[in-house]
């Protein structure tokens, strides 16, 4: 008899970086689960994998109950809005997948002796005060500001991930995602790059707020990918930072955009919003030295892509 497939659970399945996940355990021979309730999610991003037989689809909120019959030998959980114009809008939703929803599929992986990652977020160090963010670096986090239903909805994330582990010896990776781009994002999601990417494919002036000093570093999603599933497949249980230390000013950013698309709209200044952090740079030691993993996709070659998948898009609405 043929060995079993592995099977993964994949949350947040129809989600930007989720459906990327499918797509590349379906090339590496799993079976996968997808769930998701697509609040933010679009069938579209995995609509090319319903007609294969090693793919199933739930749509189901995972902040009421997780069931999947059968044995789940890994467990992906990516379900969250996770962009500033979506938890500012969805707020308890926000805050409910990633306690309650969490929660949930802890319980779900000790029931099917699954390991689980979980995806946490760059947010949780706030706006730091301590550059490049280090995973032993606790952040500054506002808990009550406007972010705060993301940010510590992710801390407590990692803290009952962490509690399952130790209580339990539950089968636990954590990863702080930093900045990740590529097709498949949504234009409209509030995020610089896809913003930037929209006014000048629709030929309006480019918006940066703030004056445009504070730093970010973007990492392209199949590097990121990468680094998930190294994660995944190590015996390391510790957070660990997954994204590009390549850091650039949001204004050298809007440039190198202008450039890209031939726009010729200028660049106009908004005031900055509560709470948005100044910089934003991973230190990616323990990925480098754990996994061997290291971003390779230039940003320049990433952005090309990116740019590609949204001018193919029927509507930039």
């Amino acid at each position: 008899m043929p060995p079993r497939q592995k099977r993964v659970l994949i949350t947040g399945a129809a989600g930007f970086i989720g459906s990327h996940l499918c797509d590349r355990f379906i090339k590496d021979g799993f079976r996968v689960v997808g769930m998701d309730n697509l609040i933010t999610g679009n069938l579209a991003n995995i609509e090319h994998l319903f007609k294969l037989e090693a793919f199933q689809f739930y749509h189901h909120d995972i902040t009421t109950y997780v069931h999947v019959a059968g044995p789940i030998d890994y467990i992906m959980h990516f379900a969250s809005p996770a962009s500033p114009i979506d938890y500012l809008k969805l707020p308890i939703q926000t805050l409910k997948v990633s306690s309650l929803g969490t929660h949930n599929l802890l319980g779900f992986a000790m029931l099917k002796n699954a390991r689980i990652l979980v995806a946490s977020t760059s947010e949780i160090y706030g706006d730091p005060l301590e550059h490049p963010q280090h995973e032993t670096y606790w952040g500054n986090v506002n808990p009550v500001g406007p972010r705060g239903v993301y940010d510590e909805a992710k801390r407590f994330m990692e803290a009952i991930t962490m509690a399952y582990h130790t209580a339990h010896g539950l089968d636990t990776r954590i990863v702080r995602i930093f900045n990740t781009y590529g097709p498949r994002m949504r234009l409209n999601d509030g995020r610089a790059l896809p913003a930037f990417m929209k006014q000048a494919l629709d030929n309006k002036p480019i918006t940066v707020f703030g004056d445009g000093s504070q730093t970010r570093s973007f990492c392209y999603v199949d590097d990121q990918v990468e680094g998930l599933v190294r994660l995944l497949m190590s015996n390391y249980h510790g957070p660990v930072n997954i994204g590009n230390p390549d850091e650039v000013t949001i204004a050298d950013f809007a440039e190198e955009i202008i450039a890209l698309t031939g726009s010729s709209q200028p660049i106009v200044y908004e005031p900055l919003p509560v709470d948005d952090p100044k910089q934003r740079r991973p230190d990616i030691s323990i990925a480098e030295d754990l996994l061997g993993w290291s971003p390779q996709v230039r940003r320049a070659d990433g952005l090309r892509r990116t740019l590609d998948y949204f001018r193919s898009l029927p509507s930039r609405e």
